[in-house]
């Protein structure tokens, strides 16, 4: 499943992160690594960004870079 298929609430794991190696590398920093639990905070309107809980912070994503990051729901 994907990050941008996640609902408010949910929460899943980081299974992998499947994009150019800029985004990649930018989305690992961010600390969307491997096992890592992260929480939908808030999804806008249109699902255009994701707000998300990783490690105690809050990141917003774009739906794309989302769709990137494969998820499996905890």
């Amino acid at each position: 499943m994907k990050l941008s298929q996640l609902k408010v609430g949910q929460r899943a794991k980081v299974v992998r992160v499947k994009s150019s190696q800029e985004l990649s590398r930018r989305l690992r920093a961010m600390g969307l690594i491997k096992e890592e639990v992260i929480t939908v905070e808030k999804v806008a309107p249109l699902g255009d960004p994701i707000e998300i809980r990783v490690k105690g912070t809050k990141l917003s994503l774009r739906k794309k870079e989302a769709e990137n990051v494969e998820v499996e729901v905890i």
